[in-house]
Parts: structure tokens; sequence; C-alpha cells
């Protein structure tokens, strides 16, 4: 890996970190420019403010892989002829390179922030402590990521370190078991030093606590065949309890809410990507509209994700069909419409300024969906509708200013409190069979009955039922493909026969269908079909399944690194991380 490359950028944290202002409270920064690493972090509100980037530029780059390896590769998502989508994703993939180079920068920049902070001398002890613990959750969140897609990765501890000794490019990789022990280790000391309780949007104690629940989670399968360790297991269960009785956090009410603009810092939202909108400072904005949402979704000229869009099987999941009359559609889960866009949908919180959003009138009205694509654009008969915040009046309306092109500030949220929720669950079942645990049930059915209402509570859950809770719960949040690498630790084999029997084709002849519905008012895919010549719409069972195998719940390398650092290409070898490693 080309650490020399990644090291040596984040020495320019804090000369970005200082020249950045935003118009958001939670980025505020001082637009002087006279500041040092020497003087800038001398007192408690630069030291919040010199941590603030942190949330959000560092991260930029991996947005596109966040989706495409959590969504696509998890059979979600369909995105045209993705390498992603077909698992043969090479070492030369720019969105591979992006993601790497994105993580590491995380990791380099809270490690050079976090020794500013401890060098500094005129905060209060206070600050200091709650400012290093927030680099420390990100940067153990930056691993978390890193060792559930790549594997086994070198550790960078201390960047200073590691220039000194000038051996940053012959890193070993490191074993996946030390990395999760580094990972908890590094939660812990974080949980020493943040408060508990945080200005909105801000990382506290009980936030890198629900992470550490979720990291005992997945470490509990590692290396194990069938069934996962009952010691990681119980510390899973017992960190999840602790944020769920005693951090006062609630879920939202409605699950819709949780991906609004005016929602960016709700009780729900543990850690998240905080974004801003800042035209003189390129990094620090979300910009996944862009490629999720269809040509002319906004007025800037910017969306082109009409061709992609959530997934057949992800749509039989939540028991809808696009080739279903919307007229008829039983629709129980609140969370499909707020996941994925199907014809006949309607949104009140999308294009406000215009009485909302209506997806068919978007495609098929030239005067409503102006610089629209005048047509259905995605073969699977959906379009997406997490991180998408509408057009410029719904962001002004949300976030009191308007979006610019390719830049928004809706927080793209990485744990959730349903999550911890979820982690509880599970954890309590462990390698039972089923459980009828009151707690675990309280936790499950609290998540379930927000989504469906109607819903019968359940008194007793399998692991199949946490499973597709969790499927439809975080939905295109980037969450999916890593569940089945923590399965794969300990069930490799139920994993490959899932995503081989998952339905990752598209549709033919939709957009027939749908036109034909909205200029008649009838569901006849027979009619629509004679008037069109395309053909009935009709699912596409002739491509064959991906070749998933073992090898595919490890990503390769970036050539890049591969090509700094040969030692990428061998074994990864044991480091006792409590012996060799402290804060």
């Amino acid at each position: 890996m080309n650490i020399n490359k990644y090291i040596k950028f984040t020495f320019l944290a804090s000369a970005l970190a200082l020249g950045m202002t935003s118009c958001d409270d939670f980025l505020d920064k001082p637009s002087e420019d006279q500041y040092n690493n020497d003087n800038f972090y001398s007192n408690d509100a630069q030291c919040y403010q010199g941590v603030n980037y942190i949330y959000n530029s560092p991260w930029y780059d991996f947005q596109r892989g966040f989706i495409k390896v959590g969504e696509v590769m998890s059979g979600n998502m369909y995105w045209g002829s993705s390498p992603y989508l077909v698992f043969n994703i090479q070492s030369t993939d720019e969105d591979l390179r992006n993601m790497s180079y994105s993580l590491w920068a995380v990791i380099g920049h809270a490690n050079q922030v976090y020794a500013n902070i401890g060098r500094s001398s005129g905060p209060s002890q206070e600050a200091k402590n709650a400012t290093q613990g927030e680099c420390l959750t990100l940067k153990a969140l930056a691993y978390f990521f890193l060792v559930r897609t790549f594997g086994d990765v070198p550790l960078i501890h201390d960047n200073s370190q590691e220039l000194a000794s000038g051996t940053y490019n012959e890193k070993y990789k490191v074993n996946k078991a030390d990395i999760y022990e580094y990972i908890v280790m590094t939660l812990e000391k974080a949980m020493e030093l943040l408060p508990p309780k945080a200005d909105p949007g801000r990382i506290d104690y009980y936030c890198a606590e629900g992470l550490l629940a979720k990291v005992y989670l997945t470490r509990a399968g590692l290396g194990q065949s069938g069934s996962r360790n009952q010691a990681d297991l119980d510390a899973a269960a017992k960190y999840a309890k602790d944020v769920i009785d005693n951090s006062g956090r609630h879920l939202l009410a409605n699950y819709s809410d949780i991906f609004r603009l005016a929602n960016n810092k709700s009780e729900e939202s543990l850690i998240a990507w905080r974004w801003t909108v800042n035209g003189t400072a390129w990094t620090r904005q979300n910009t996944l509209q862009s490629d999720l949402a269809p040509q002319g979704f906004d007025e800037n000229g910017d969306c082109w994700g009409g061709w992609c869009g959530p997934s057949v099987d992800l749509q039989d999941a939540f028991g809808v069909s696009p080739l279903d009359d919307p007229s008829t559609r039983i629709d129980p889960d609140t969370r499909r419409k707020a996941c994925m866009m199907l014809p006949g949908d309607k949104y009140e919180y999308f294009w406000v300024d215009k009485g909302g959003f209506d997806v068919l009138k978007f495609c098929y009205d030239p005067v409503y969906g102006k610089g629209g694509p005048g047509e259905w654009q995605c073969g699977t008969g959906s379009y997406n509708v997490k991180h998408c915040f509408g057009n410029n009046g719904d962001h002004e309306l949300g976030a009191g200013v308007p979006a610019q092109r390719m830049a928004n500030s809706l927080a793209t949220h990485i744990l959730r409190l349903a999550d911890v929720y979820l982690v509880y669950a599970e954890a309590v079942l462990g390698n039972n069979a089923s459980t009828s645990d009151a707690s675990a049930l309280e936790a499950f059915n609290a998540v379930r009955s927000r989504a469906i209402p109607s819903a019968t509570p359940k008194t007793s859950i399998t692991f199949d039922d946490v499973w597709k809770e969790r499927r439809l719960e975080f939905a295109g949040e980037g969450d999916r493909w890593y569940d089945y690498v923590r399965r794969s630790y300990y069930d490799m084999q139920a994993c490959i026969d899932e995503l081989k029997a998952q339905r990752r084709n598209t549709y033919w002849n939709t957009n027939a269908l749908f036109k034909y519905y909205y200029e008649n008012g009838i569901w006849d895919i027979s009619l629509a079909a004679q008037e069109s010549g395309s053909g009935e719409a009709t699912y596409d069972d002739q491509t064959p399944a991906p070749n998933v195998t073992a090898s595919s719940f490890t990503i390769p390398f970036p050539n890049e690194d591969v090509v700094f650092n040969k030692h990428l290409m061998e074994d990864p070898i044991h480091v006792d991380v409590r012996a060799e490693y402290s804060y």
C-alpha cells in the first residue's frame, strides 16, 4: 500500500481544517489563515472545530464505493454492467482505489488531529478528551470498513512514528483477528474519553458503544464454523443493551423522517457522515443524489442515476412488484416507499414547492418533469429514494440553504439506533435456533412495528427473522454486504447459496407498461405491449446468476497499493496489539 502517500497527505489535515468555513453550526470554523498546528488548538472551541472536517471530507471518495460494495454486491441494488453486480472487481477499478484511499485518509487524519489535540495546553481537559474520543471512534469506523472489505490489512497507529521509521511502504498485513482487537481497543479508549452526552450530531460515549456492540457481533463469527463465539455475542449484547437502556435515545416515530434534511442530527443517528454545502471547500459535500437519482430530479443538471435502482430481489423481500397494478398494491411496510419508488408513488417531502413529487408524472409529463428523462429508465422498475433530498427548494426548506451542483448536506447515516436494537436481538439469540427472551423481542418488535404498524408482535424470533429485518430496515444504507461478510466468517455456504439465488436482473418493457398506464389510466400488460409493439413486461430470467465463491467476500487491494507495497501480496502477520500499541 502507498502509505507514504496516505500519511503525508494527512499532514495537511490541520491546514485543511483551519482554512474551512461553513454556514452549518456543526461545522463552523474561523476563516483566519494565521493559524498553524502549534497555535490553533488553543481553546475548547478550536478543538471541536479541528475535528469537524473528519466527519466529512476524508470520507468523500468512499461514497460511490459505499453504495457499490454495500448495496450492489449484496444484491440490494441494480447498477447496469457494474463489475460489483457480477463479482468481477479488478484491482484497477477506480471506485475501489478511491474507497481504499478514502479509508486510509480517515485514519491518517484522525491520527494527526488526535496527536495535535493531545499536545495542546490551552483547552480544558474535558474538550480535549471529547474531541480525541471523536477522532478514535472515526478511526475505528474506518478500520471496521477496511477489515470487512479487504480482510487482513496493515495497522497505522501513529503517523509520526511511521514517517520517522521510513518504512511506511514496508508494512505487512495484520491478521483480521488482530485488526478486530485493535478496533475494540480503540473504541474502548474512545469510550473512556467521550462524554455521555454531546451536542446533536457529535459522537458521544453511547455512539462509540453502539459501534463496539456491532464490532463484537461481527467478530463473533470470525474463525468459527457453524456457530459463533459466545463471549463475543455476550459482549455485543451487553454493550447494545447499555445503549438501549441508558443513552436516552429513542427511535423516531416515522421511519422516512430519519432520512430528511431537517433530521440530520436526530437522536436515532449515532454516527453519520455530516456533510455541508460550501462552494469553496470541495469534498465536504454529499454527492450521492447525483449517482442515485434520475435525470432532472433537481435543477442543477447533476443527476444521472436513473439507470440504477433497487433490485428485483429487494422488491421481492418487501413483497412488491413493479408489474402489479399500483391501485391494488398491498404495501404495509412503510420502509418500502422510503427506500424505493415504484410506479404510482407520490412523495409529499420531495418537490414540496410543486405540491409533492409524482414519479410517473415526472417521467411522462414534459412540463412537470422539465429536464427529466421522458421515460422510465431503470429496468428494475424502481428508483432510489434514500440519499436523495429532492430539489433546491427542498434543500433550502430542510437545511436553510440551497443545494449546489453535486453538493448537498443530507447526512449519510452509518450507525443508527435501530441497528443497535437488532444487534442486541441477534446477540441474545446467538447460536440458538430461536429465542423468546423478552428484552430481545422488545428490541426486535420496536424496529418492526415502527415500519409495519399493523404487524402482530413476534413472540419468538429466529436468525432468519433478524436477517430479513436487517435487510429491510437498512436497505440502501451501504450495510447489507457487510452483513454477508460477517455471516461468511462462520456460514460461508449459506451466503453463497443465497447470493446465487437472488433475482439480480431487470425486467423487459416496463417503460411501455408504465407509460400506457399513465396515459390511459388502465393497468394492462397485454394492451400496453400491443400498443407499444415492444412486447410484454417480463423478468429477465435468462442472464445467469453471478459466480459467487468464497473468494468473493474479500475484495482485492487496488493495484496502486500493491505496486507500492509488495507485502500486501504476502501472508499476514500476528501482532499483539495490546502489547504493541497504546493510547
